[in-house]
């Protein structure tokens, strides 16, 4: 399979991406069982068919280990001067307490080790009380990390418009921030795409498609009850989608999404992710693989194959007017994380 020119967005000088990223919290331990040599199998069907871009953390149980063991094998498989076309991007998410130079690398260098790499492509660092102004001290030194080339490039995860303002004011040199991103959930468009468009910063999106539920298997469903809801994230999503509106408005929202999808050949899942991924400062979206389980990889690859016209995305935008304001019941991207 050969992916269009339209599906790789240059993210850096020197980092080209794949603009539906391999989302890898399913191998957590939080979506069920993950066979470890099916996700391999699975990793380099993936890369072979030009999704070669992986979004992981050093909490997503053995995220970090199967980027690992994946490039090795590739390496001996394939060959090693290829690895350059798999790009990992990883998270650190420590808990919130004083940061040192020591404390930092030493995280730093585990993620490393595990990904069988010199320097981390794109390190996305993640905080969770603002309060906690140490933040500031561990951004200053993965920057140093960054100088001494342990790391390539920094980027954040669901950080909101005002800190994200203070690190760049700071002189951070962020590359993206990762955050919440649906036909759900626009609260990206209030503040956050503003500033990233002034600052050149890039958002990558995740929870596209709610976690699955913008998909057909729940159209002309009954409301799923938490028991049928078997996933980590079809209950996180579930929850942002009873905040959105109700299962009415949101089988509403599918029927119409469905139509969109009958008229371009396509999924309502492709739909949902090209909405996105059309966006201003969008470079791309992360959407979730469970490695040797489900594969979606020519599903996948349909969302580059079409484009929504005024009509269509008229008709999306729409359910904006009739749904709640996410942006005032829940506050800025990432503020479901945080204490207040």
């Amino acid at each position: 399979m050969n992916l269009p020119e339209s599906s790789r967005f240059q993210l850096t000088p020197d980092l080209q991406i794949c603009r539906i990223l391999n989302g890898m919290w399913q191998v957590s331990g939080a979506h069920g069982k993950i066979d470890r040599d099916r996700a391999i199998a699975a990793m380099f069907d993936y890369t072979d068919a030009g999704f070669s871009t992986w979004d992981l953390a050093d909490h997503y149980g053995p995220a970090e280990d199967f980027i690992g063991e994946f490039r090795r094998q590739w390496a001996t498989r394939r060959s090693p001067e290829t690895l350059g076309q798999i790009h990992a991007f990883t998270k650190w998410v420590p808990r919130p307490t004083a940061m040192t130079r020591e404390i930092v690398e030493k995280n730093i260098d585990i993620s490393r080790r595990r990904m069988g790499v010199e320097a981390l492509d794109l390190l996305q660092f993640h905080w969770w009380d603002y309060r906690h102004r140490a933040y500031l001290d561990a951004l200053d030194y993965l920057a140093e990390l960054q100088a001494e080339g342990k790391i390539k490039h920094l980027a954040l995860t669901n950080f909101d418009t005002e800190h994200l303002k203070e690190l760049s004011d700071r002189g951070v040199n962020i590359v993206s921030n990762q955050v919440q991103f649906s036909i759900v959930d626009r609260r990206p468009e209030r503040q956050m795409v503003e500033l990233c468009q002034e600052r050149g910063i890039h958002l990558l999106a995740y929870g596209t498609l709610c976690g699955g539920l913008l998909s057909e298997r729940y159209l002309g469903e009954g409301e799923p009850r938490w028991g049928r809801l078997n996933t980590a994230s079809l209950g996180k999503y579930k929850q942002m989608v009873d905040v959105w509106g109700n299962w009415s408005l949101f089988q509403q929202l599918l029927q119409v999404l469905k139509e969109i999808a009958d008229k371009h050949g396509v999924k309502i899942a492709n739909v949902a992710v090209r909405y996105v991924l059309d966006k201003p400062a969008v470079a791309g979206a992360i959407v979730g693989a469970r490695l040797g389980v489900s594969e979606h990889i020519e599903d996948n690859a349909k969302t580059f194959g079409f484009d929504l016209d005024g009509e269509d995305r008229d008709r999306i935008d729409e359910f904006a007017t009739r749904s709640r304001d996410l942006w005032g019941a829940i506050g800025d991207c990432g503020d479901e994380y945080r204490r207040r």
